[in-house]
């Protein structure tokens, strides 16, 4: 049983140390209102990073657009094919002014976010003398790019973590960025929040690639469910995001945002339905389609779409700083109960983490391959996520 006078006692020092997480009620009302399948079947839900969760309203409300319209592929053309084309065209419009993206941004609808990544690393004009730059604790589909690089010849060089911290060697990252050859194409990659540590890297490197003559691809899906990216300040050329780490509902789409001054360096290596304006078969010829329709292959996820509109609307509501706001308190008081644990048998400086019942674990004895330039070993993947199976940080520990 716990007791109630030490939970009430505990809780007043939470409040104490963060009284900023007063203003975040509004979280607590919507567990009530649109999360009660948690409390209802007794769940404490803390995997963010592998899925957020929808809300209850989101799936009402798609599930009433669906019902009471009649939709066809926008590719065709009829009055049902143009109805779904205003829907998808508005749900872009949406993304896009989400990130204040303006009119420098090209919004392209992907599988999810890997496919968004993969879209850039196979059609970035790698060569010899070129360079892919990356840092440790990418996610794996940003580590996958370094095939296509490989393939067509560019170096693959990865940036150093500093450690205990776990965060990006400035000092280091700064001569990499100026060994570049001035004459090829390079490419940056990184991270806005660590899928590895949970650690939250300074968006302002965008700005020092540029100056040094890098593009920049920033992987953003850990980061923009708890924070808001704004592509007007930080202008990488591109960026990918998932909407289900944001919302929830739905999966199987995510988004390459690509800098219009970026995009005529992209070269797709083939085509696709829907891409191309005109191909022919003997003269192997083909024109690709204008703007994000050259890298929409095939038929679009059309139904589920306008949902993403519908889960822009539920975060704005809620308000993404009211999020950030309350992943901050509880990520520090969480680190604070982990850096205060101590072994029975006297003190201890840090915590072993454990994940899975297979007894894997991450440790700070690690460090020691970091500084080496070398790769640490890794949780157990979570199933079906491709990310480790926990983090150090509270990601988004919102209900």
């Amino acid at each position: 049983m716990i007791d109630a006078g030490a939970e009430q006692a505990a809780y007043a020092g939470f409040l104490k140390t963060y009284p900023e997480y007063e203003r975040t009620r509004v979280v607590d009302a919507l567990r009530t209102s649109e999360y009660r399948r948690l409390d209802a079947q007794r769940h404490v839900y803390l995997d963010y990073t592998g899925g957020g969760l929808y809300a209850e309203s989101q799936v009402r409300e798609h599930a009433e657009l669906l019902n009471h319209g009649v939709f066809g592929n926008p590719h065709s053309a009829s009055v049902t094919s143009s109805g779904m084309t205003s829907l998808v065209e508005r749900a872009r419009r949406a993304v896009l002014t989400w990130f204040n993206a303006g009119n420098d941004y090209t919004g392209v609808f992907t599988q999810n976010a890997t496919a968004a990544l993969k879209q850039v690393g196979e059609s970035y004009p790698f060569a010899p003398g070129g360079c892919y730059l990356l840092t440790f604790d990418n996610h794996n589909s940003v580590n996958g790019i370094r095939e296509f690089a490989r393939a067509k010849g560019a170096s693959v060089v990865y940036a150093p973590i500093t450690t205990p911290e776990l965060r990006i060697d400035r000092a280091r990252l700064s001569e990499l960025f100026a060994q570049g050859n001035p004459s090829a194409d390079n490419l940056f990659a990184y991270p806005a929040q660590s899928n590895f540590s949970g650690v939250t890297h300074p968006l302002d490197l965008v700005d020092e690639a540029h100056a040094a003559g890098w593009d920049v691809l920033l992987d953003a899906a850990a980061y923009v469910p708890a924070n808001r990216l704004d592509l007007r300040a930080e202008k990488a050329d591109f960026v990918s995001v998932s909407f289900y780490k944001m919302f929830g509902y739905p999966t199987g789409i995510g988004c390459l945002l690509v800098r219009n001054a970026a995009l005529p360096k992209l070269r797709r290596p083939w085509f696709a339905g829907g891409t191309v304006n005109f191909a022919t078969v003997q003269g192997r010829r083909h024109i690709l389609a204008p703007g994000e329709a050259g890298f929409e292959d095939g038929t679009l996820n059309y139904l589920a779409i306008p949902a993403v509109e519908i889960g822009l609307r539920h975060l704005a509501a809620v308000g993404i700083e009211t999020i950030q706001t309350r992943v901050r308190c509880l990520t520090g008081w969480l680190l604070k109960q982990l850096l205060d644990l101590r072994h029975t048998n006297g003190p201890s400086r840090g915590a072993h983490l454990r994940a899975g019942d297979d007894g894997g674990a991450w440790r700070h004895r690690d460090d020691e391959f970091l500084r080496r330039g070398r790769t640490p070993a890794r949780l157990p993947a979570s199933r079906g996520t491709g990310q480790p199976g926990a983090h150090l940080a509270a990601h988004r520990l919102l209900l």
